[in-house]
């Protein structure tokens, strides 16, 4: 498995050799000792696994977790094909309003890890895209935030066009100022000692 640093700081794009034959495929979109070369800090906290289907022209994101208690994600594509977005939403990071993307298929093996503090979202680019994501922690309604995924300040790159399907929720959510404004954003270091906590416990020691 190969292994690169997105543009956002501590996020990765990991990807996985295919084995196709006559019967299909077979592709391994995790591999632990990669993960913890790629991250230096050892396990990923498996906490929750959610499969998300989604029909061409839906957009999801930008999604992120408060912290405390902050939450990780490890993303990859089951089936279909994704436009994958992350975006540095943390304050303080060198990398602060930042985003980079990865086309995800089931096919081409690659996956996505964005760490605590970060934001997600994707763009389904073919009907019947399913995502699994492997979360460090439960996923609680309670904890959970968005930016627009069409704020101008961040620029990403998807279709403001008829037809592009997103929550009322999304398509309501505030812009990154906003956030910034009512002190909504995650702080970098903050996140830092989140990530590596998580790393801790999933080795068997106290996450904080």
């Amino acid at each position: 498995m190969r292994y690169r640093e997105l543009a956002v700081r501590g996020a990765f794009e990991f990807t996985s050799q295919c084995f196709p034959d006559d019967r299909g495929f077979v592709v391994s979109p995790f591999d632990e000792s990669t993960f913890a070369a790629a991250t230096g800090r050892g396990l990923f906290p498996i906490a929750q696994i959610t499969h998300s289907m989604s029909r061409r022209d839906v957009i999801r994101g930008v999604h992120f977790t408060a912290t405390p208690p902050g939450n990780a994600k490890y993303v990859h594509c089951t089936h279909g094909k994704v436009l994958d977005i992350v975006v540095d939403l943390r304050l303080g990071s060198p990398t602060f309003g930042s985003w980079d993307t990865v086309d995800l298929t089931a096919r081409n093996g690659r996956a996505v890890y964005a760490p605590v503090g970060t934001g997600h979202a994707f763009v389904a680019l073919e009907e019947d895209s399913v995502i699994s994501y492997l979360f460090s922690q439960k996923y609680d309604t309670g904890y959970e935030l968005a930016v627009s995924v069409f704020d101008p300040m961040l620029g990403l790159p998807v279709p403001d066009r008829p037809g592009m399907l997103l929550s009322e929720r999304d398509r309501a959510a505030p812009t990154l100022t906003e956030l910034r404004d009512t002190g909504r954003l995650p702080l970098y270091e903050a996140c830092l000692r989140l990530d590596e906590g998580l790393s801790r416990y999933a080795a068997g020691g106290h996450p904080y």
